[in-house]
Order: C-alpha cells, then structure tokens, then sequence
C-alpha cells in the first residue's frame, strides 16, 4: 500500500511537471506563429484596428469567463492597482509591440521580445535591489549588443517589411522594458489576484486608454473590405496568441520554475522566422542569427544566475554548516 501510495505521488508529481512543460511550450508556439499572422494582418488593418480589436476582444473574453466560472471577486483596493498596471503590461507592451511590428520584420521582433527576461533582471536590480553580479553584467552587455546589430544592419531590400526598422525596433525594445516594469513593480498584487480577475480588469482598462486615440481609424475603416484571411488572423490574435495564452502562463508557473520557463522562450523566434520565411518572404541575414546568438546567450546567462533570494539562502546554509563544524571540533 505504502509503496503504491510512493508510487502514484510521483506519477502524479511527474504529471504535473509534463503538464507545465507542456503548456509553455503550446504558449510559446502560438506566440510564434502569431508574429508573422500579426504583421499580415497589420498590412490590411493597421496597428491601432488591430490593437483595439485585441483588447477588446479579450476584454470580453476574460470577462465572460469570469462570470461563467464564477472566479472570485477582487478587492477592491486592487482593481485600482490592477488599472495602473495595465498601462504597463497591457498598453505600453501590448500596443508598442503592434507599432513596432509594423516597422519592422517580424524575426526581429520576436529576437527583440525574447530579451524580456535581461529587462526584468534589470528592473529588479533598480526597483528591488537585486544584486547585479558580474555574470549577470555579462548577459545584459550580450542581449544589448544582440539588439544594437539588429538596429543598426543594413536590412536587406528583398525584405518588404524592413522599412523604418530602427524605429520598429525601438518599439519593441520598449514594449519589452514595460512588460519587465510590469512583472517587477506589480509581481505581489499579480500572485495574490486570480488570473481571469488580473485579466479582465486589465483589458478592459486598456481597451478603454487607446480608444480616444483608436476610434477615428476604427469607425472609419471598410470592414466590408476584410477577407476571409484576415478575419481569421485576428482571430488568431485575440483568441489564441493573447486570450489562450494569457490562461495557459500563469498555469504553466504553477508547475514549472522561472528559469525553465524563461528558456522556452527561445521557441519563439525559431517558430517565427520559419513561418515568416514561407509566407512573408522575410530575410534571415548573418547578421540576425549572431544577433539571435547574442541575446540568447545573454538571456541563458541571465536566467541561471541566482537571484538575492537564492543567495542569501546559500550563505546561510554556508553559515549554518560552518557552525555544525565549529560545534563538533
């Protein structure tokens, strides 16, 4: 009986963990394809018609949702905190990351969304005083270094989609900085509030931001223009690549650490540049795969090294052993 109990504990421990590593790395596949689906889409409908759709369309979604599950309530002090910050993790990251896909490849974005977690380290070395140490410096000179090739290579011109990709670029770098600002600055009210919850109240915020700025495009757009394809990519984008995803992250780090999951990161790019080389005829140059090498050594760095938690716990267990010894002599 003991035994079989044993067992079925780690068969279920095991499934678990498949589970997770399962659901990042759906999540990451869908974002893949979702970049080159955006940029065919943007190409029809525009950034701010396509973003309106997005957090609209997931607004209603997410609330839905809640009502049929019947996902606990918010406190009510949160929901304030919570429309701070989808600014930063819906808004700016979000709707930069449309603009910025806009302007340039859709290989390059993802290269330069894949850089997430060198922000984040960043932001909790400023705002958390999360030591900086050499290794880390090391992965955050990489990942920049990465970026700066990216920004400043001659693109090739067989690539449509490479115009004005400085500025793309930028976008993204920012939309990444602001999705770091996000996790960094809000990580307590995100771990004590239900997914769904943080979801709902933050599309519909951000829904209700960008249309003052949105609404004269989408009113004004011939929407009896859109074809079949285009309908379905932003299908695509709402329901899959943000809706979909956004329930399948906060499952898969239930299961999962952060440095297994930060790794599945490198999905994306791989998924993306395949897809867009086929139905966007975008360019994979030299100098993309050293800059792809670049930023993904520099996030590998960054997601082994050991965080201030991790070490202080190290120097007690040194300090605890050290007094053992001292105890026995």
């Amino acid at each position: 009986m003991l035994l079989a109990s044993v067992q079925n504990g780690t068969m279920r421990t095991i499934s678990e963990t498949s589970k997770g590593h399962i659901l990042i790395l759906l999540t990451n596949i869908i974002f893949g394809i979702n970049t080159p689906f955006a940029k065919d889409a943007l190409n029809v409908v525009g950034p701010n018609i396509l973003s309106t759709f997005r957090f609209f369309g997931c607004a209603l979604l997410f609330w839905l949702f809640s009502f049929i599950f019947r996902v606990p309530k918010t406190d009510k002090k949160d929901i304030a905190l919570l429309c701070l910050a989808s600014l930063f993790g819906i808004v700016f990251n979000l709707f930069l990351f449309i603009l910025g896909l806009s302007n340039t490849t859709p290989t390059n974005a993802s290269i330069i969304v894949s850089m997430t977690p060198i922000f984040t380290m960043i932001m909790a070395a400023m705002f958390l005083k999360e030591p900086m140490s050499l290794k880390k410096i090391l992965g955050v000179v990489l990942g920049l270094s990465g970026a700066l090739i990216l920004i400043f290579t001659k693109q090739s011109s067989s690539s449509v989609y490479a115009a004005n990709n400085i500025l793309g670029i930028v976008f993204c770098l920012i939309s990444g900085i602001s999705y770091a600002v996000y996790l960094t600055l809000f990580s307590k009210l995100i771990k004590r509030n239900h997914p769904v919850n943080i979801m709902k109240w933050m599309f519909l915020t951000a829904s209700l931001v960008v249309l003052p700025f949105t609404f004269k495009d989408v009113s004004s757009f011939d929407y009896s223009s859109l074809q079949t394809k285009t309908c379905l990519e932003l299908a695509y984008v709402v329901c899959m690549a943000t809706f979909l995803n956004y329930i399948f992250i906060p499952m898969a780090q239930s299961r999962l650490r952060p440095t297994t999951l930060s790794m599945y990161n490198y999905v994306q790019p791989v998924v993306t540049t395949i897809i867009s080389l086929i139905m966007l005829s975008d360019v994979f140059s030299v100098y993309k795969i050293l800059a792809a090498a670049l930023i993904f050594s520099g996030v590998y760095i960054v997601t082994t090294s050991r965080s201030r938690k991790q070490t202080e716990e190290k120097k007690k267990a040194e300090q605890t052993l050290k007094e053992l010894i001292d105890t026995k002599q």
